[in-house]
C-alpha cells in the first residue's frame, strides 16, 4: 500500500490524465459504433421490434455479467482487464466490417455485436471504477469523476452528429474501423505510457476461489448497512426515473407535435445540461456529506420529473430537460465518490460489478410497469407520480441515519 500511496502522491495528475484520455478515444469510437447500428437498424428496418432486439442485446449481457466482472476486478490487475475488454470488443468489431465488406450483413450480426459490446462494458465498468481510487488523491475523486463525466456528456453530445454525418458520407463498415483504430489507441496509451501497480489482492496469491470471493463480496454487503441501503435506495430510484428516461419522446411528440426537431431539441438540451454538471460538480466538489449532495441532486431530478408533467409549453419544458441534465452528474458523481471511499480496495471490484447490475436492470423493469400503463393513460401522470415518489423517497434519504453517516468526510463517521 506504501508504493501506491507513493505513485498517487508524484504521478497521479499525469497519469489520470493519459488514462481519461485513452478511456475518452476509446468511448468515442465505440459512441459512433452505437450510433451508426442505430441509425442502420432504423433506415434498414424502421421496425420498432428491430431496435427493441437491438437495444435488449445491449443491455442484458452486461447485467448478468457485472457482479462476476466486479470479482474480476478485485482478483486481477485492473488495467489489464479494461485494456482486454478494449481488445475484445475491437477484434469482434474488426470481424463483423470483414463479414460486412464480403457481403455478410445480416441483422443478426449485428444483434451478435450489441451484445458482446455489452460483455465488454460489463467486464470495464467495475474495472475503471475501482481502478481510479488507485491513481487519483481521495480528496481529488469528486473532481476527477466530474471531470470524467462532464467528458462522457461531451462524447455522447457530439457522437450521434458524427455518427450520421459519417454514415451519410461512407459506409457503415468504415465507422466499424474507425472503432478499431481508436481502441488500439487507447489500449497502446495504457500499456506504453500508464504505469499503475496492481493492486495489493491482484498481486498476491489468491488464497480462495472464484466462488468463493463472490460469496465473500455478498457477505461483505450484507455486514455494512449502508450498502444495503444505498443499493436499495437507488433500485428504487432508477425504476421510478424510466417514465423520465424512455417515455419523455414519445410523450413530446403526443403533447408538443411529431417535428423531428423537437426530439433533438429535448436530447441536446438533456446533453448540454450534462456537460454543465459535470462541470459544476468538478468545480464546487458537492457539500462536505456526499449524501447531501446526492439528495440535492435527487430532489432536482424529482422536481424536473414533476415539471415535465405539468408545463404546457415547449420552450420551458426544454428548460426543465436542460436542469435536469444538470443534476444527473451532481447526483452520479456523489455516488461513485462515497463507494471509492467508504469500500476497501481488495472490494471495489465487486461493488462497483453490484452497482451496474442494478443501473442497467432497474430501468428496464421500470419499463415494464410504466411502458404498457402509457397506453392507458397519459404520460403526464406517469411523470407527476413519479417525480413525487422520487421527492419522497429523497426525504426518506435524508432521513436515514446510517446512509447520512456514511457520507461524513473520513475520519467523522460511524458507518455499521
Amino acid at each position: 500500500m506504501n508504493t501506491e500511496t507513493e505513485q498517487i502522491s508524484g504521478n497521479w495528475k499525469r497519469n489520470i490524465i493519459l488514462f481519461l484520455s485513452s478511456q475518452t478515444i476509446s468511448l468515442f469510437g465505440s459512441a459512433l459504433v452505437q450510433y451508426a447500428i442505430m441509425w442502420y437498424i432504423t433506415l434498414e428496418t424502421e421496425s420498432g421490434v428491430m431496435m427493441t432486439l437491438f437495444i435488449i442485446c445491449g443491455f442484458i449481457p452486461t447485467f448478468f455479467l457485472s457482479p462476476f466482472a466486479g470479482v474480476w476486478a478485485d482478483r486481477y490487475d485492473r488495467k489489464r482487464l479494461i485494456m482486454l475488454a478494449d481488445g475484445m470488443i475491437a477484434t469482434a468489431t474488426l470481424l463483423l466490417a470483414i463479414l460486412f465488406l464480403l457481403g455478410y450483413d445480416s441483422f443478426w450480426l449485428l444483434f451478435v455485436m450489441a451484445a458482446i459490446r455489452a460483455l465488454g462494458t460489463g467486464i470495464q465498468t467495475p474495472a475503471v471504477g475501482a481502478i481510479l481510487p488507485q491513481i487519483v488523491p481521495k480528496d481529488m475523486l469528486t473532481r476527477v469523476n466530474g471531470i470524467n463525466g462532464s467528458i462522457q456528456a461531451i462524447i455522447m453530445f457530439i457522437a450521434p452528429m458524427v455518427s450520421a454525418a459519417l454514415l451519410s458520407m461512407t459506409s457503415i463498415e468504415m465507422i466499424f474501423f474507425i472503432d478499431v483504430v481508436t481502441a488500439v489507441i487507447a489500449i497502446l496509451t495504457l500499456l506504453v505510457f500508464l504505469n499503475i501497480s496492481s493492486h495489493r489482492k491482484a498481486s498476491e496469491q489468491q488464497q480462495t476461489s472464484y466462488f468463493n470471493d463472490f460469496k465473500q463480496g455478498i457477505v461483505y454487503i450484507r455486514k455494512h448497512a449502508f450498502l444495503l441501503k444505498f443499493f436499495l435506495f437507488f433500485a428504487v430510484f432508477f425504476v421510478l426515473m424510466a417514465p423520465a428516461s424512455f417515455l419523455t419522446p414519445l410523450q413530446v411528440t403526443r403533447s408538443f407535435g411529431s417535428d423531428v426537431w423537437r426530439l433533438t431539441a429535448i436530447e441536446l438540451a438533456f446533453s448540454i445540461g450534462m456537460m454543465v454538471g459535470g462541470g459544476v460538480i468538478a468545480s464546487w466538489g458537492g457539500f462536505q456529506n456526499r449524501i447531501n449532495t446526492l439528495a440535492f441532486a435527487s430532489f432536482i431530478m424529482g422536481a424536473c420529473t414533476l415539471g415535465l408533467g405539468v408545463v404546457p409549453n415547449f420552450w420551458v419544458y426544454l428548460a426543465i430537460m436542460a436542469i435536469f441534465g444538470v443534476a444527473m452528474p451532481i447526483f452520479n458523481t456523489p455516488a461513485n465518490v462515497l463507494l471509492q471511499e467508504r469500500v476497501e480496495e481488495n472490494y471495489l471490484g465487486r461493488i462497483f460489478g453490484v452497482l451496474g447490475m442494478i443501473s442497467t436492470s432497474m430501468m428496464p423493469l421500470g419499463m415494464l410497469i410504466f411502458g404498457p400503463i402509457a397506453d392507458i393513460i397519459k404520460i403526464e401522470w406517469l411523470l407527476i407520480g413519479t417525480g413525487l415518489f422520487i421527492l419522497v423517497l429523497t426525504v426518506f434519504l435524508m432521513r436515514n441515519r446510517t446512509l447520512v453517516e456514511s457520507g461524513k468526510p473520513a475520519g467523522e463517521e460511524s458507518v455499521s
